[in-house]
């Protein structure tokens, strides 16, 4: 019988133990390599989905930018006209010039380019290093507005990465001529963009809509005429054509800066406009700017139009609107009388006439000729409180006129709003304690010259919109303010003024004017009460008075060698009356003669003689303040 062998069962269990090794290591494998698989096809997913998805968008543009050219379309801006007797005339226009850019990626020296467009430009160099420096930016513009002479350096130079392109900038071709009321364009970024006056406010109807153009191309970027294209047109902007005559503009400016000059006044505003529409004929301020250099302006108060956006007290002229108020409400009349004591008290303040004065009985007439703040004081007493405060507000006052220039000022008539405040009503009655805009004086003059009738200022005559077509914009009545019986009594009452009172250099031989002046203190920015010694002078009024075809307003700020606005303000309207009744060829209403024009030219010669030679005295080491002078001075009055 067959021996029988038995396996040694620690043989058996070491041979397994080997087995059970390698299927354990060929597992690993398995598993590293389904780990590997997987990670891969999840990178490969995770990228698919990254670019289908994610970067679905980016790409879908670079694809079609290879075959499609697309390009904003940029609109022209609409220019700026003033009105011309023949016709209009360019004030705001658009001029044809280059820009230089860089393209970084393809400057092969940049210090050699640096240096170049600092010498070329008058440019900073460590802003250059800073345009030209290596940037993932496709370009970067450098300068716009190129000149004639900058535009052929850059051809000549023709340095790699230094690029020229077409652009339209604005171009002012009278410079300084209405700079305040016409504004800017200025560069926000790469946007120009509107900035102040109508350039600002009329942005909208000036800049016009972008387009856009998009077609197919070939692989050199021309346009495959089978291929698609799409247009979407640009629409240029709409041009306007402003209320403001041009020569009137001009003599006005003028007039202003030799006023200016000649009083030795810190700035000034002066305004005309036409008392039937309200459109503004001239605006003036000084100093002023040229905006076709706007960036060279130190200082940026300078941009500011004065005539809307600076409020200020008054002063007496704005005793007329006070008088105005109480004869239409019936309280008083031109020759209601009051006596005057020369001062007047009212919650621990005294109030007293500009004259240190009391002139006894005086008639309403006689307050305005005289510049009476009791009379005005009188007035509004007798009218009240709630009264004064509604026809303060209906003459447009504490309310900008809407006459569509940027920055306009509403003013500010607070001090009003506390109707059991009796000194704040009283010193408001003669212009102090409230503040207002020039163009809101007038305005309210206007509507005196108007026959009660408050027109909305008009700057804008016509839009000529982009297609062709225009439209002219009609004058807008705001509201009836005073009757128009209590009107034609207040226009004598400030008639009486030029001819008896301190407005006598602001007549014109030949025709009736009518106004009032108006010297007010100036309020102090640092502390309660006014600036010592510092004064603003205003000439408000119109002619003919039976036919008002002008108003104006005359404001000076602090002129130093008069004190009294009858001798600054007063004349200078007189003047430009003067200029206006003859350019605009409009008929005497009274008979005058050639005496009496010698006398109005011979009254503004010796003012002109009397300042220069004051000047020469200073100058020649004399006297500063001549005694005879300062005492004649003294003797004025508003």
């Amino acid at each position: 019988m067959p021996a029988i062998v038995k396996n040694k069962p620690h043989v058996s269990g070491k041979r397994l133990n080997l087995n059970s090794k390698e299927s354990i290591s060929k597992n690993f494998r398995i598993y590293t390599l389904v780990f590997l698989i997987v990670t891969i096809v999840a990178i490969v997913v995770l990228r698919l989905y990254f670019l289908q998805v994610v970067r679905f968008e980016s790409f879908k543009a670079l694809a079609k930018n290879q075959h499609n050219l697309s390009k904003i379309l940029v609109p022209e801006r609409g220019e700026i006209f003033l009105k011309d007797k023949d016709g209009i005339y360019a004030a705001a226009v658009n001029k044809e010039t280059k820009l230089v850019y860089v393209v970084s990626k393809e400057i092969e020296n940049q210090q050699e380019v640096v240096s170049f467009l600092a010498d070329a430009l008058q440019m900073d160099r460590a802003e250059l290093f800073e345009k030209t420096k290596n940037s993932e930016d496709m370009y970067e513009l450098v300068k716009h507005r190129l000149s004639d002479e900058e535009i052929k350096k850059i051809q000549d130079a023709k340095l790699k990465g230094v690029h020229l392109a077409d652009e339209t900038f604005r171009y002012y071709p009278s410079a300084e001529l209405a700079a305040n009321v016409l504004g800017f364009v200025g560069w926000n970024g790469d946007k120009a963009l509107g900035q102040y006056g109508v350039e600002a406010y009329f942005e909208k109807e000036l800049k016009g809509t972008e387009g856009n153009l998009e077609q197919n191309t070939d692989t050199a970027g021309r346009w495959i005429s089978i291929g698609e294209r799409n247009l979407v047109s640009a629409k240029n902007g709409n041009n306007l054509v402003l209320t403001i005559d041009h020569i009137v503009q001009y003599e006005t400016e003028k007039l202003l800066k030799s006023a200016i000059e000649k009083y030795d006044a810190e700035d000034g505003s002066i305004i005309v406009m036409d008392p039937q529409t309200g459109k503004i004929l001239a605006m003036a301020n000084y100093p002023t700017f040229n905006p076709n250099n706007y960036s060279q302006v130190d200082d940026m108060n300078v941009f500011r139009n004065l005539a809307v956006s600076e409020p200020y007290e008054c002063g007496s002229v704005f005793k007329a609107i006070t008088m105005a108020a109480a004869i239409d409400d019936g309280k008083v009349n031109p020759e209601t009388t009051y006596v005057d004591t020369g001062a007047v008290t009212e919650a621990g303040y005294t109030i007293r006439n500009s004259d240190l004065k009391s002139n006894g009985r005086q008639t309403m007439t006689q307050v305005l000729e005289k510049s009476l703040n009791t009379g005005a004081i009188f007035a509004e007493k007798i009218l009240g409180n709630q009264n004064f405060y509604d026809y303060v507000k209906r003459f447009g006052f504490g309310d900008t006129t809407g006459i569509g220039l940027s920055g306009e000022s509403p003013g500010n008539i607070g001090n009003l709003k506390n109707l059991k405040s009796n000194i704040q009503y009283f010193t408001a009655s003669f212009g102090q304690g409230i503040t207002v805009t020039p163009i809101q004086l007038l305005s309210a003059y206007n509507a005196i010259a108007n026959g009660g009738v408050l027109m909305r200022p008009q700057i804008v005559d016509k839009i000529i919109y982009s297609d062709g077509t225009e439209e002219e914009i009609k004058p807008m009545e705001v509201r009836q303010v005073i009757s128009q019986q209590a009107d034609g009594q207040i226009s004598q009452m400030l008639r009486s003024v030029v001819v008896k009172g301190h407005g006598k250099m602001a007549d014109v031989p030949g025709y009736q004017v009518a106004g009032k002046t108006g010297t007010a203190q100036v309020a102090s920015t640092e502390k309660k009460g006014y600036e010592e010694g510092k004064k603003i002078g205003s000439f408000a009024g119109f002619a003919p008075m039976d036919n008002p075809r002008f108003s104006i307003l005359v404001k000076m700020d602090n002129p130093k060698n008069v004190e009294w606005a009858e001798s600054s303000a007063a004349p200078t309207f007189g003047e430009l009356m003067k200029f206006l009744l003859e350019y605009y060829k409009i008929e005497p209403t009274e008979k005058y003669t050639q005496k009496d024009l010698d006398i109005f030219n011979q009254n503004h010669k010796l003012k002109d003689l009397f300042l220069q030679n004051e000047n020469n005295l200073e100058k020649n080491g004399g006297i500063k303040n001549n005694p005879g002078a300062t005492n004649n001075e003294k003797n004025e009055k508003r």
